[in-house]
């Protein structure tokens, strides 16, 4: 009979505890620890929700419960602190949700607890949101260019033969007036006897009664030396033609332009044409630097902007052509620069830099910066070891710096190195 009995007890146990298995496993919802969960919520897109727990179908992660607290408590040391307008930051909410005032879906701002010996060994530094510097560098390889308006190029307006040549090299400097060749030209021999014959008709006309007749012989005197400046012969030569009253074989051409001899296609017993290009002459005193600017950048440069070449050579930009080079996306600023003691030689390469203006906005590190393509975040500083995690909306890249357009205040301390690391230790489940 006691045998019976203790069999009989012991079933009985076995039953309680099975039935109590049974009602733990099958709680209600608020029976864990106290608290009242309300529903379940994709922690990436708060405004989804879920009766019970699972995965959400969107974006494939585990659905977080939310209690009656508000908050919702996250895998490891992350928690939600408020809920905020990604487009207006200064609305938040204890919930998720939607802004009442402009539509705006409410996205989490989460909170990470990193105790300061773990931030040691992660090699976490922090850095201050500082406003950017007022003048940002533009940097751009140039390569030196020939002043296309200061180039000169020597043609006749006779045809002949050369007879001498005396800028005989390319490179060589000619001043303005410098002799650069003799030619031998019928046509110019023949211009010069006319004008010899006309001065002897108005010598002998002088004498003559009729005043008709001399004013005739003046106008050939001055038709016949017409003739001659427009072939390009000098007021000296002329003259010396006049009194001397003998015909040069030969007639000299001078340099039009100081410069260098760019090119040279003269050479002794040479036949030349007014086609005939003799000499290009280039003058080096002001030249053309190219700069190749990315077309990230080509929208703050303009014309008249100042820039410095090399080594502190003041540059202003005078033109941006309109063509895009599709290889290396970049588009042609041309700067004009001086260039006493010829210090820049065409076809060297120079480094360009352009100071633009950026005042009145906030930089942190490049580095604090985590760009997933979707979204950009920072680790802002709130004390204590704790981290919160903020999205930000990011400018331009200066060197090491990235300006901040919004998510940011001056002043706050930011994760400026280890924010990967960071990073990953919000996520890990």
């Amino acid at each position: 009979m006691k045998k019976l009995a203790f069999v009989i007890f012991v079933l009985l146990t076995l039953g309680a505890g099975f039935a109590g298995g049974v009602w733990y496993t099958h709680r209600p919802p608020g029976a864990h620890k106290g608290r009242t969960i309300l529903y379940w919520v994709d922690p990436m897109h708060p405004a989804y929700h879920s009766d019970r727990p699972g995965i959400a179908p969107d974006c494939g992660m585990k659905l977080e419960p939310v209690y009656e607290e508000g908050r919702i408590p996250t895998p490891g040391n992350r928690r939600v602190v408020y809920y905020r307008d990604p487009k207006d930051h200064s609305y938040h909410s204890e919930v998720p949700g939607l802004n009442p005032a402009t539509g705006n879906e409410l996205e989490p701002v989460y909170e990470l607890n990193v105790a300061q010996e773990k931030q040691q060994l992660l090699g976490v530094t922090y850095a201050t949101v500082e406003p950017a510097s007022e003048l940002e560098t533009i940097r751009a390889s140039g390569r030196v260019v020939q002043d296309e308006t200061k180039i000169t190029r020597v043609h006749p307006k006779i045809e002949g033969w050369i007879y001498q040549v005396h800028a005989d090299f390319t490179g060589q400097f000619v001043k303005a007036g410098d002799a650069l060749l003799t030619i031998y030209s019928p046509e110019m021999l023949a211009s010069e006897q006319e004008l010899l014959v006309a001065l002897r008709a108005r010598d002998e006309m002088k004498a003559s009664p009729s005043h008709e007749a001399y004013e005739n012989s003046l106008i050939l005197v001055e038709a016949a030396r017409r003739r001659l400046e427009l072939w390009d012969l000098s007021a000296e030569q002329i003259a010396e033609l006049e009194l001397t009253r003998r015909p040069a074989r030969t007639v000299t051409m001078f340099s039009p332009a100081s410069g260098f001899v760019m090119s040279r296609n003269a050479f002794p017993s040479q036949r030349v044409s007014p086609d005939t290009e003799l000499f290009a002459i280039g003058d080096l005193s002001r030249v053309w630097i190219m700069a190749d600017v990315f077309e990230t950048d080509i929208q703050k440069i303009h014309e008249g902007q100042a820039a410095v070449i090399g080594q502190g050579i003041q540059a202003k930009v005078s033109y941006i052509q309109p063509q895009m080079d599709p290889t290396t996306r970049t588009m042609k600023v041309r700067l004009e620069v001086a260039n006493p003691g010829l210090r820049l030689k065409p076809d060297m390469f120079v480094d360009v830099e352009f100071r633009v203006g950026v005042s009145g906005r906030l930089s942190v590190p490049a580095d604090a910066v985590i760009d997933t393509g979707l979204r950009k975040t920072v680790y802002v500083d709130k004390g204590d070891g704790n981290l919160e995690a903020r999205q930000v909306e990011t400018g331009d890249r200066m060197g090491d710096r990235v300006q901040v357009l919004r998510g940011l205040r001056a002043g706050e301390r930011v994760v400026a190195s280890g924010t990967f690391l960071i990073d990953s230790e919000a996520q890990r489940e």
